[in-house]
């Protein structure tokens, strides 16, 4: 069994490897993610998306990673009416809300491919499993209370599917309404979301957040997501199906 804690794209990520005794895959995983910061980290200035937000980089000559990240984050601003948009006001873009589930999702396959099949991957709270955990049992993972870091308030069971989280309590306004850039969003502090896989939850779960009040409608709304929202006077308010993951 391998498990270790690392400080990689300005979060502790963490790898729990049930089936594993070596080191080695543990290394391969962390150093996957090393290599995404340094495309994709708008604090180094050798990085990628730096390069390309100086003008130095031609579209013609970006990698097949950042084209794919660009394409996925189009793909996200239309299917969400614009509430998730990658371009700063200043015309800069940064793509960190979805490229951390979009590499953890790619460190899961890695994992897959290497023949485990019992697993957690967690970046910055946002987390994909696999399997079952080192006591054989489902995966579960609490939902933090925004107003009080070390208490849980909701335990889930994701059951292989990714779980992310969205909100300001940490990191602060982090996020903005694209929309409505100088208004900052206050109405909710926190915003969990249930989907297919760790890279669908995580954009989705920004651009809900993005929405205020209106997030947790729209995740009702789709297919096969589930989402549960804390709004700025403490109230909790969650999806219809969201109930089924919830460990009583």
């Amino acid at each position: 069994m391998a498990r270790n804690t690392r400080l990689l794209m300005g979060m502790p990520i963490s790898l729990d490897l049930v089936e594993c005794d070596s080191a080695e895959l543990l290394d391969d995983v962390f150093g996957y993610f090393a290599d995404v910061e340094a495309r994709f980290s708008l604090y180094r200035a050798d990085s990628e998306i730096s390069s390309i937000n100086l003008g130095t980089v031609a579209p013609a000559a970006f990698s097949a990673e950042m084209r794919e990240v660009l394409a996925l984050a189009e793909q996200t601003r239309v299917q969400t009416n614009g509430y998730f948009d990658i371009r700063r006001p200043d015309g800069a873009l940064d793509p960190s809300g979805i490229v951390k589930g979009w590499a953890i999702r790619n460190a899961a396959e890695r994992i897959r491919q290497a023949g485990l099949s019992n697993f957690m991957v967690e970046a910055g709270g946002d987390i994909q499993t696999g399997g079952k955990n080192r006591e054989g049992q489902d995966w579960r993972v609490g939902i933090r209370n925004p107003f009080n870091e070390s208490e849980i308030i909701k335990a889930v069971s994701p059951r292989g599917r990714g779980i992310a989280t969205s909100g300001s309590y940490v990191r602060g306004g982090h996020i903005y309404n694209p929309h409505e850039f100088a208004e900052p969003i206050e109405t909710i502090v926190s915003l969990t979301v249930i989907g297919p896989d760790i890279l669908e939850a995580d954009r989705f779960a920004t651009a809900a957040f993005a929405m205020g009040t209106d997030g947790i409608g729209f995740i009702e709304q789709q297919d096969d997501f589930e989402g549960y929202v804390v709004d700025a006077r403490r109230i909790a308010t969650q999806t219809s199906g969201f109930g089924a993951y919830v460990i009583t």
